[in-house]
C-alpha cells in the first residue's frame, strides 16, 4: 500500500483529466469537469426537493402513482432543459413560457384536477429555479427550496385547505329541492348515501319524471381520489 501512494503521482491525474478537457468533438468539448460536477451536484439537490414534495406531501395523501411519476419526471426534464441551455442566449421569458406551457396542459383522457394541477405548476416552478437560477448562491437557491416545502407543509397542515369531494345525484323527491326546505334535503341525503354532506346544489329538475340532478359537496372519508364522482350513468352498449 505504502509502495502505491508512493509511486503514484497526483499530476498524472491531473494531465489524464485535462487531457479530456481538451478533447472535443466538432469543437464541443468532450468533458469539462467543473460543470459536469455543478450538474450533478444541483440535479440531486433539485430531484431530493421534487421527491420530497412528490412522496411526503402529495403521494401521502393521494396515492396516484401515475401522477407520482409525472411530477418527479415533469422536475428532472425540465430541469436538465434549463441547465444545459444556460450558456445560450435565452431570456427569462423562455422560462416563463415553459412555465405556462406546461403549466396549463390537459390530458385527453380526464381534467387535470386542480390539486394535481398545484402541484405540478410548483414541480415545474422548483425545478425552473433550480435549473435556471445559475447566478445565484447555493444559499439562496436552499433557501428558496425550503420556503416552498414549508409553505405546502403548512396549508396541507391545516384543515381548511383540506379537499372536499363533489357528487351528481339523481333524486326523486323533487318536493324537498325546495329552498325552504334544504335542511330535510340534506339529512334525507345523509341517511341514504352515509355521507357528511355539507352542500347541495340543485341543478336539472324533470317535472315529468319529477327527478332532479342534484350536486352534493360532502367530507370525504379518505384522501383517496373518486374518479366517477361527476358520472351519472355509464352508457350501455
Amino acid at each position: 500500500m505504502t509502495l502505491l501512494q508512493a509511486s503514484f503521482d497526483p499530476s498524472i491525474a491531473q494531465e489524464f483529466e485535462s487531457g479530456l478537457s481538451n478533447f472535443d468533438i466538432m469543437e464541443i468539448p468532450f468533458f469539462d469537469g467543473p460543470n459536469f460536477w455543478h450538474l450533478l451536484l444541483r440535479f440531486a439537490f433539485n430531484l431530493a426537493v421534487c421527491w420530497v414534495l412528490t412522496h411526503f406531501f402529495y403521494y401521502r395523501k393521494s396515492r396516484r402513482r401515475d401522477y407520482y411519476f409525472t411530477f418527479i419526471m415533469f422536475g428532472v426534464t425540465i430541469f436538465l432543459l434549463l441547465f444545459l441551455l444556460q450558456n445560450l442566449s435565452i431570456e427569462i421569458g423562455f422560462a416563463l413560457g415553459l412555465f405556462a406551457i406546461f403549466g396549463m396542459i390537459r390530458y385527453r383522457t380526464t381534467t387535470l384536477p386542480v390539486r394535481e394541477m398545484t402541484y405540478l405548476f410548483v414541480i415545474i416552478g422548483v425545478s425552473i429555479i433550480n435549473g435556471f437560477g445559475m447566478s445565484a448562491s447555493y444559499a439562496a437557491l436552499l433557501a428558496s427550496n425550503l420556503l416552498v416545502i414549508l409553505v405546502i407543509w403548512g396549508l396541507e397542515s391545516i384543515s381548511i385547505t383540506r379537499p372536499e369531494a363533489t357528487k351528481i345525484i339523481r333524486y326523486e323527491k323533487i318536493e324537498l329541492i325546495q329552498p325552504d326546505r334544504q335542511a330535510e334535503l340534506i339529512e334525507d341525503l345523509r341517511h341514504r348515501t352515509g355521507l357528511d354532506i355539507k352542500k347541495v346544489q340543485v341543478g336539472s329538475i324533470d317535472f315529468l319524471k319529477d327527478t332532479a340532478y342534484l350536486k352534493v359537496t360532502y367530507k370525504p372519508t379518505d384522501s383517496l381520489p373518486n374518479d366517477i364522482d361527476m358520472i351519472t350513468k355509464f352508457k350501455e352498449g
